[in-house]
């Protein structure tokens, strides 16, 4: 949602979502952080709606506020931009939403209070048929997505109906209690949603459990830390592949994934690496991007190397400083912004990974066998 000061955005947000999920009043800059919000759109599925800023904020901090509300934009899919307030401001933020590619759908809120002379922009009311407008939005929405939203089929083409297929799954100490982990998650619904037969294990039952099977597995997916241990039980003709990997291709781009990865061996004993993890838990003793990388990087590179953390939104803006980077699945982000990031680093020159690719890599699995 982008606009200038009390241009109708968090009224607007609050109608989506049919909750007081934005802050609404006269006052300008009411709105002085995004305020994100998860819900299901028909047609849409999960969707993350973001109330930003005016981009005509004259407060002491609206120039840092306007910077923010620029990087969010990396997050979007579409802009709902609201136009009648500030037409120099509303020009120049034109042209960025134009430059970054991002579909937009341009609305004249307030249809209720004035007359919209603009026949380029939806006219919306948020207090007046309540229902209506909703609807009419959200078909607004629809009729600028773009054809690709979304990401690519998370299983690549890999499985078909009535595959078998085993996933493989450490409950160890960096496993989250009580619950699996959203590329887990998100890998069984979309095997379950192709109709193939799958089964999950625990690194320590999966030669057990491929003992038991009449027929060998089509597919095995396995969490990228237990690469070495599970690679050697896979059987002959069953392709091999981790979460890690499979969100690499779903999120990100996966052949310059797999190329950067390959700057492992010419590294220096005094290099300097990034890891960047999407979400923002506490890391566990085995957490596997503060603890386990770097483990297996030192061993193989020596203990002189410097690895820098950052998680959630914190990235860098200057990479250049970096020989790599590292990110992970990037399950909690969508792929506008993880993309984002990987051009950020193809501009600056910087190779970059994932996780899985890394680890696969360094364990010495050729790339082919799991990508």
């Amino acid at each position: 949602m982008l606009g200038a000061c009390n241009s109708g955005k968090s009224s607007l947000v609050n109608l989506l979502t049919r909750q007081h999920t934005s802050l609404v009043a006269d006052h300008r800059g009411t709105t002085t952080d995004p305020v994100r919000k998860v819900m299901e759109l028909p047609h849409l599925g999960a969707s993350v709606i973001i109330d930003t800023p005016g981009f005509d904020d004259e407060t002491p901090l609206g120039a840092q506020r306007i910077e923010i509300t620029k990087r969010v934009l990396n997050e979007a899919s579409v802009v709902l931009f609201l136009v009648g307030e500030n037409e120099e401001a509303e020009n120049k933020w034109a042209k960025i939403i134009a430059e970054k590619r991002i579909s937009m759908l341009k609305i004249a809120t307030k249809s209720d209070l004035r007359s919209i002379d603009n026949s380029d922009a939806l006219a919306i009311s948020s207090v007046e048929d309540f229902e209506l407008n909703r609807q009419r939005l959200i078909d607004g929405i629809l009729s600028v997505m773009p054809k690709e939203f979304g990401e690519p089929d998370l299983l690549r083409g890999l499985v078909k109906m009535g595959d078998l297929v085993m996933l493989v799954m450490p409950q160890d100490g960096s496993a989250p209690a009580g619950r699996l982990i959203l590329p887990q998650q998100q890998t069984l619904r979309r095997l379950l949603d192709v109709g193939a037969v799958v089964i999950s294990v625990q690194p320590s039952e999966l030669e057990q459990a491929l003992d038991m099977q009449r027929k060998k597995p089509k597919l095995i997916i396995t969490d990228s830390q237990v690469f070495g241990q599970v690679a050697p039980l896979v059987p002959s003709g069953t392709r091999l592949t981790s979460f890690s990997i499979l969100m690499a291709a779903y999120k990100g781009d996966i052949d310059y994934f797999a190329a950067s990865v390959k700057v492992i061996d010419t590294l220096s004993p005094n290099c300097r690496i990034l890891i960047a993890e999407a979400c923002t838990h506490s890391p566990q003793s085995e957490d596997i991007g503060t603890v386990k990388i770097p483990a297996m990087l030192r061993k193989k590179l020596g203990n002189d190397i410097t690895i820098d953390h950052v998680a959630g939104r914190d990235f860098p803006t200057d990479l250049k400083r970096y020989d790599l980077v590292i990110h992970c699945g990037g399950c909690m982000f969508n792929r506008p912004y993880i993309l984002s990031r990987v051009e950020q680093a193809k501009r600056q020159g910087v190779p970059m990974t994932n996780y899985g690719v890394t680890i696969a890599y360094v364990k010495g699995i050729p790339l082919e066998t799991v990508i």
